[in-house]
């Protein structure tokens, strides 16, 4: 008995080594944020090198996200066949190779397929430290561990806005794509030795019987996932909290202030590092919202999105350009009032069968990156027939506002046809308080 009290169980306690492999698949989701940021810091530079219009260099972004979205679900599927710690690795690799391509190339079609390698290895970053953190961590843990990583990762933005714009100005494209590439491989290697699928297969626990169940094929998978209200409820979720920031940090936020409000490069590399700290800050309180209002977690985050959209309305509200320190507060509302776009992970790993946790995080993930895509590419159009002063934001960001609407109306219908046609679907796991059978329910 002594001797098993000696190793403590992850699923219970945080364990050190825990600790360490969520560092290490840490590392890799926060290279994954800067591979996905960087286009967005370099987007005047990308005009020029490829001598392109604004729209134009807007579908950099949209195939990016595009590929990122559209790869969610056969993501979490390669998941739970060959585990997180392969697909972490590989898909950093991928990722590493397609920035080693965008470096060099100067061709625009090149430039667009490098892009979509980067947006298939990106895809595999989230989602695997997601299926990682429920092995090793006790389960009431996990949604702050949730919002802990993804606010984490948003360093990435950091390294995005300040040393790697430094760097680009200093050595050019070529030198400083490929010099990311390089490091994102480099960090891959790493967590292929520091990551580790679960405790059993390091032998910190005994490994679990064999199961007589039958494994539900793909296809079953699959239907479970697409006909599930909740699964599409937390992709609106997901799509609503999260759409103002590919749009703004990946692709225009840059331009925006730099051309529209005549801000420097310097100040608005401060603008995003910013955001970055607040995210970061504000991670862990939405870690607590999402564990203790977890039964009306859908109308919580209808609530913080409708409040970014007013905020968002009331920035672009006047004529002149807003000043750095205006600017500066919008970045405070945004990574106070995005991380709810996390809640439907946490309400997926509660209410869905544990295996097909995975593919219904990954269209769960999706939401965002769609609304990104749809949004980034609605300013980029508005952008290219306009001009890129004020007035073009402004309208701009009109345009984009439809999108978020969708966003909403998603959120309560798939809430009211959820409530209809699944109103008696239990909670897998109680979020407060650890079973014995966790490990069975870990996901």
């Amino acid at each position: 008995m002594s001797e098993e009290k000696s190793v403590p169980n992850p699923r219970e306690v945080i364990t050190t080594k825990a600790l360490w492999v969520w560092v290490a698949a840490m590392a890799v989701y926060t290279m994954a944020i800067t591979g996905r940021t960087s286009f967005g810091v370099a987007s005047l530079d990308a005009i020029e090198r490829f001598d392109s219009t604004a729209g134009a260099i807007a579908v950099f972004t949209s195939i990016q996200v595009g590929t990122y979205a559209l790869a969610q679900i056969p993501t979490g599927v390669a998941i739970d066949k060959f585990g997180p710690r392969a697909m972490l690795v590989a898909g950093a690799l991928v990722m590493g190779i397609g920035q080693v391509v965008l470096g060099f190339t100067s061709n625009y079609w090149v430039a667009v397929a490098a892009r979509v390698l980067i947006g298939a290895g990106d895809a595999t970053a989230f989602l695997s430290v997601m299926r990682i953190l429920p092995y090793w961590f006790p389960l009431h843990r996990t949604p702050m561990f949730t919002q802990v990583t993804s606010a984490l990762g948003q360093l990435g933005q950091f390294i995005s806005a300040i040393p790697f714009l430094w760097y680009l100005g200093v050595t050019g494209w070529t030198t400083a794509f490929v010099t990311l590439g390089a490091v994102g491989i480099l960090v891959a290697l790493a967590a292929s030795v520091a990551v580790a699928d679960s405790p059993e297969k390091l032998g910190i626990l005994p490994a679990a019987a064999p199961s007589d169940a039958p494994v539900p094929s793909l296809r079953a998978r699959l239907a479970a996932v697409v006909t599930s209200a909740t699964a599409w409820n937390c992709f609106f979720i997901h799509f609503s909290g999260m759409l103002a920031a590919p749009v703004f940090v990946m692709m225009w936020g840059m331009p925006m202030m730099t051309q529209a409000m005549g801000l420097s490069d310097a100040a608005a590399g401060i603008v995003l590092t910013l955001n970055t700290v607040f995210m970061v800050l504000s991670g862990p309180i939405h870690g607590r919202i999402s564990a203790r209002l977890s039964g009306v977690r859908d109308w919580v985050a209808l609530a913080f999105a409708a409040t970014h959209i007013v905020c968002w309305a009331l920035f672009f509200a006047t004529g002149s350009p807003r000043g750095f320190w205006v600017v500066v507060v919008m970045m405070f509302v945004m990574a106070l009032l995005q991380p709810v776009s996390n809640y439907g992970f946490d309400k997926i790993r509660e209410r869905l069968p544990h295996d097909v946790v995975a593919t219904a995080t990954g269209l769960a993930n999706m939401g965002g990156f769609v609304a990104g895509m749809l949004g980034a590419q609605i300013m980029g159009m508005v952008l290219s027939s306009r001009g890129m002063e004020w007035a073009d934001f402004r309208h701009g960001a009109l345009a984009v506002l439809g999108v978020w609407l969708f966003g909403l109306a998603g959120i309560v219908v798939t809430h009211f046809v959820e409530k209809r046609f699944q109103p008696h679907a239990p909670r897998r796991v109680k979020i407060i308080a650890i079973e014995d059978d966790a490990a069975e329910d870990a996901v």
